[in-house]
């Protein structure tokens, strides 16, 4: 369940009439409007707020060309965003001088998750924000509204405390409910209308006289407080369901690390007494390994399985370097951690950085020497890619199957084993000698084929699941 796009909806169904039904005893709209602009014409004249430019009063003349966007309940009205607010301005447009501290200067990033947040805000000195003109000084119920760049996202000022912004944002001082008004400049319909307002090309800007002219659908005055009522239920349910998603997340996490210790240590799938056992295969196949008869960790593996190390499994890394115009390069950069997918680029043999030269293979599996903790694996999705001197590549001989090596490379026994060998301050790392000589544990060929038919079959039930949270 996409939670965003049910939010979306329900914002939209909020400024339509659609989410509460009307009450036809409720006072329209319309005379609501009409005391707004009564107080409004009252504060002209007493010099408190100034007209809009270019405006004799606060007449409604400039709606008779106006075309709805959208209908709307015949108890509810639209009027211009500037007629319904006692200020639309932004910040000061002048470069703020720096101070350790004084008063909190918010820029974009302070508001852009819909919450004021000032714990990593810059600060001006007290005297700035004093000269500051008191209609570009927030206060309690207030909006702030985004400008330029990631421009639409709207906030409440829910403090009293003292603040001031840059000019790439904006601020509203409504005169109508606070929150109706929040929920109107977060819908998908304001979006759009930045969308088509916003002018520029490096950072796109919508002016404030765009934003003064966006058309808001009004309903009446006791409909506000029930749709806002309504929205904060379905808001509160929302987080809920977020908050499910990611507990579901997690587990499914969580189960897919334990089904890969389960393949560990041989309790995955049955074992069959007829697969030929590891240590007969192995001999065949490499009759210089050594099978490792000491228990080297914490459990016990089942019979027809043995303990080998990873140089006796996996065939010795190759140096091989760019050749022709381009080659395809896998670095750190081209491993998706989350998903554990290679995407290798295609880049210019004359600008090769000096660590590609590692060979790889189709099958292969490569795995982050640095800080291998952050789970930078990947199985090679094509042939003759080149990797970065910054991997292990896994090449495997025929006592090990491609697919088998790269589960046990994500599970966690293998990458918390040689987590225990890292060494370094600034990038913590491992070297070669720690992975060849890391002991590991070999189920018969046939049993490998079991386990990674398993896995794949768990995997995508996992997979639906949580491609479904998504949806």
């Amino acid at each position: 369940m996409d939670t965003q796009k049910l939010r979306q909806r329900i914002l939209d169904l909020a400024i339509r009439g659609k989410l509460v039904p009307q009450d036809p005893n409720d006072e329209p709209a319309s005379v609501l409007l009409d005391r707004i602009r009564a107080e409004k014409e009252r504060l002209i004249a007493e010099g408190k707020i100034k007209r809009p430019k270019a405006k004799k009063s606060t007449d409604k003349s400039h709606y008779q060309n106006f075309t709805p966007p959208f209908d709307i309940p015949t108890s509810w009205e639209w009027v211009r965003l500037e007629d319904i607010c006692f200020v639309i301005t932004d910040g000061d447009h002048q470069a703020p001088p720096k101070a350790n501290d004084g008063i909190p200067f918010l820029v974009i990033s302070d508001i852009i998750t819909g919450i004021i947040k000032f714990d990593k805000c810059r600060y001006v000195p007290v005297e700035y924000y004093s000269n500051l003109e008191t209609y570009r000084k927030p206060s309690k119920g207030d909006i702030l509204f985004t400008v330029t760049g990631s421009y639409g996202k709207s906030v409440i000022v829910e403090t009293d405390k003292r603040f001031c912004f840059q000019r790439h944002i904006g601020l509203i001082k409504p005169i109508l409910i606070t929150k109706y008004l929040n929920i109107v400049l977060c819908s998908e319909y304001i979006k759009k209308e930045c969308d088509a307002k916003a002018t520029g090309t490096a950072q796109k800007t919508v002016g404030l006289e765009s934003l003064r002219n966006f058309y808001i659908p009004i309903p009446p005055l006791s409909e506000q407080l029930r749709i806002i009522d309504q929205c904060q239920i379905c808001e509160e349910l929302l987080i809920k369901i977020d908050v499910g998603k990611k507990l579901l997340g997690a587990l499914i996490e969580a189960s897919k690390s334990k089904i890969l210790d389960l393949a560990m240590q041989g309790k995955l799938v049955p074992q069959d007494p007829a697969d030929e056992p590891a240590t007969d295969m192995l001999r065949r196949i490499n009759p210089n390994a050594k099978i490792i008869t000491d228990n080297p960790h914490s459990w016990n593996i089942p019979n027809g399985w043995c303990w080998v190390m990873v140089s006796d499994v996996f065939a010795p890394m190759q140096r091989k370097l760019p050749e022709g115009d381009n080659f395809w390069y896998i670095d750190i950069d081209s491993v998706d951690n989350k998903r554990n997918v290679a995407y290798p680029k295609n880049i210019c043999t004359t600008t090769a950085p000096s660590r590609a030269s590692r060979f790889t293979q189709k099958g292969d599996v490569v795995f982050s020497m640095v800080r291998p903790y952050l789970r930078n694996i990947a199985l090679v999705p094509e042939d003759d890619c080149i990797a970065s001197t910054g991997f292990y590549v896994f090449h495997p001989l025929d006592a090990i199957l491609s697919k088998y090596s790269y589960i046990l490379t994500l599970s966690s026994f293998f990458v918390d084993g040689l987590n225990s060998f890292m060494k370094g301050d600034n990038s913590p790392s491992i070297n070669k000698n720690n992975v060849e000589s890391f002991v590991i544990p070999l189920p018969p060929l046939n049993e490998q084929k079991r386990i990674v038919a398993k896995i794949e079959d768990l995997y995508s039930v996992l997979d639906e699941i949580e491609a479904s949270l998504r949806s």
